[in-house]
């Protein structure tokens, strides 16, 4: 199976049934870090893994694998080329993206998780949107963590660190959550994702002296913090995924 039909069968069964969704950022002491979103669909291999399985090319073969956006943009450099030039910048944020997916019928387990290392965190302005992109590419209709519309929440989405403040900040676009709001294929969406949950988990080089969500949890050296939300939150409301995280001199 080539890689990108891997890629968007495994995203496509993230649109069947509840999945947990983790947002991880582990910032260093030198401003560098890495970014990743995780999905579980476990759920989903609890109910059919045999039949999924199945259709992926042997029941009862478990699935370890690991490869980069760079190689899913090699095989479709063809498809690539005849994009916009805007188009093409986007998907070149994508390259050093890593994706590593495990599936297991016996053990009721499929994972995914897509990661990148990242030089300061305003790199990552609009990564999530930005993973939309790849449905601009032939063969990957569903190629995006969390189905045809991860990221896609009506948001333009920023982080900022500078040592003294962490800043998680999502600004609504009126005019894209006006017009999603009249996509019928957005009703499908909320009833597939009704028990779906967000999380972010957030570590940082020093210590946390407080957090605008009272519903942060921290690790016990208080350098983590986890916050859930439900998924309907993430794609309705994304500024309640909003905060600001202070630092102890």
């Amino acid at each position: 199976m080539k890689l990108y039909q891997l890629l968007s069968f495994s995203f496509l069964i993230a649109t069947l049934t509840s999945c947990t969704f983790t947002e991880n950022i582990t910032i260093n002491e030198n401003g560098t870090g890495k970014f990743s979103v995780d999905m579980d669909g476990s759920a989903l291999m609890e109910m059919a893994g045999d039949q999924i399985a199945g259709q992926m090319g042997d029941a009862k073969k478990d699935i370890d694998t690991t490869f980069t956006f760079k190689q899913i943009f090699e095989e479709k450099k063809d498809s690539i080329a005849k994009l916009s030039p805007e188009t093409q910048k986007e998907l070149k944020k994508l390259e050093n993206f890593v994706v590593a997916t495990k599936m297991s019928s016996e053990k009721k387990q499929f994972l995914m998780t897509m990661g990148t290392d990242f030089k300061n965190v305003n790199e990552l302005q609009d990564i999530l949107q930005t993973l939309g992109t790849l449905q601009k590419l032939e063969g990957t209709a569903n190629a995006t963590p969390l189905g045809s519309g991860f990221g896609d929440n009506g948001s333009k989405l920023s982080y900022t660190y500078d040592g003294k403040k962490f800043t998680r900040k999502a600004v609504i676009d009126q005019q894209k959550l006006a017009a999603k709001a009249k996509d019928t294929a957005g009703d499908m969406s909320k009833m597939m994702f009704a028990s779906s949950n967000y999380i972010v988990k957030y570590h940082f080089p020093k210590k946390i002296k407080k957090v605008s969500n009272p519903n942060a949890l921290f690790s016990d050296d208080r350098k983590s913090i986890t916050i859930q939300y439900s998924f309907t939150d993430y794609m309705e409301n994304p500024d309640k995924l909003n905060f600001d995280v202070e630092f102890e001199k």
